[in-house]
């Protein structure tokens, strides 16, 4: 008998650290703050039963229903097990038009990005005078001897200026502001240089995710422009996005990622005003389309089922076609992979193999709300890939309100 309880106690005991380390776990990974639309409770929609009740010495939930209430919960597993107390704030429900478009993408960064460095050849030697100074491959230049940079020609220039006289370089690392000395050479041709190679510009195609009539405000890709040598997100100085026609499609297969094809028409359609980890927004941008608002969802609503996305694959505008949501996550570590989904319609898959470059921003629409957008392409089977919360990205969106303010 006494066997028998000592074995019960391990058990009893085992159990209680998993149950403490789950709630751990879940207590690390859950956001503290929710958005709920007015009128509607939180929920949490994960494998693991988690529940939420308004916390001890607060009033009844329905009580702060209004939109710019807020109140908080208490998050739980089973037999109470306490995971952590969240703020939730009630919002009114945003109406926006889907959107399903393709645009291109023009924009300049602010200052310039060293993309890469070369020794230059002078006099029987070679160095690297950016290199000497401290200048690595990400950084952003912002200054040259107290001017502005923007571009490459404005680099050349006062490097070209400088006749091997020492140059003060004001740049930007990781958001941190600092400064060097640098000293350009004489390269062998007779052109003073730096040893550095920057960019100032880029350009692609996109789809536009939403567009919200009250606001003139668009979102599209759900993720950001970044620089093809260095991965960094590409810092915003203008921009613009324009009118593209799709001349045709590039299937992907495992392990080689297809693409839109097409070309600019010149015509400018909105202002490119934010490039985020979460995707661009600006203003204008309204789709040619005649899809009706609908309800932009909160991520507590997204489930895992069926659901649709919007893409154009040729001159007849956005197609819906079927896809399942396999999995959604209740994490806030990593804010553009929130849902992985399946490419599920007969059609897409025999048109692009599944997902392709060009598409990142597709919408994606359940249960008739706009609950997110299509942003990666799992390499090794373009069927499925990741989606962004719609939540995210407007979170974003209001940053172009506050800056026309």
């Amino acid at each position: 008998m006494r066997k028998h309880y000592k074995r019960f106690a391990c058990v009893l005991s085992a159990a209680i650290v998993a149950v403490q380390t789950l709630a751990l776990y879940t207590q690390s990974i859950l956001p503290d703050h929710y958005y709920v639309a007015a009128g509607e409770t939180l929920t949490i929609n994960s494998a693991l039963p988690i529940t939420s009740q308004a916390s001890r010495g607060s009033m009844p939930v329905e009580v702060y229903s209004a939109a710019g209430n807020s109140y908080n919960v208490d998050l739980r597993l089973p037999y109470g097990v306490e995971i952590k107390q969240v703020q939730v704030q009630v919002v009114d429900r945003e109406m926006v038009v889907p959107g399903g478009t393709p645009f291109g993408i023009k924009m300049f960064t602010e200052g310039v990005i060293v993309v890469g460095m070369s020794d230059i050849a002078s006099g029987g030697t070679s160095s690297n005078p950016a290199k000497t100074a401290g200048v690595r491959v990400g950084d952003i230049i912002t200054a040259m001897d107290g001017n502005t940079v923007q571009t490459n020609e404005d680099v050349g220039r006062i490097v070209m200026a400088s006749k091997g006289n020492p140059v003060r370089i004001d740049l930007e690392r990781n958001g941190e502001p600092m400064t060097c000395q640098m000293q350009p050479v004489k390269s062998d041709d007779g052109v003073y240089r730096a040893g550095i190679w920057v960019r100032d510009s880029s350009a692609g195609i996109g789809t536009l995710t939403y567009y919200n009539p009250s606001t003139d405000v668009f979102a599209g890709l759900g993720h950001a422009i970044c620089d093809i040598d260095t991965g960094d997100i590409m810092p915003l100085h203008s921009g613009e996005i324009v009118d593209v026609t799709i001349t045709g499609v590039h299937r992907g297969t495992s392990g080689s990622p297809g693409e839109l094809r097409g070309s600019f028409t010149g015509d400018t359609t909105g202002e490119l005003l934010i490039n985020s980890q979460v995707g661009i927004f600006g203003t204008g941008g309204q789709p040619d389309t005649a899809l009706e608002p609908v309800p932009l969802a909160l991520r507590y609503e997204v489930v895992e089922g069926p659901a649709t996305i919007l893409c154009t694959l040729d001159d007849k505008g956005p197609q819906e076609y079927s896809i399942s949501i396999e999995k959604v996550s209740i994490a806030e570590n990593n804010p553009t992979k929130n849902m992985v989904i399946r490419v599920t319609d007969p059609r897409l898959l025999e048109k692009t193999g599944g997902i392709v470059q060009g598409m990142s921003g597709s919408p994606i629409l359940q249960g008739g709300k706009l609950v997110g957008a299509v942003t990666h392409v799992f390499v090794n089977d373009p069927t499925r890939g990741y989606g962004i919360f719609a939540e995210n990205m407007e979170k974003m969106s209001s940053s172009v309100e506050q800056r026309r303010k």
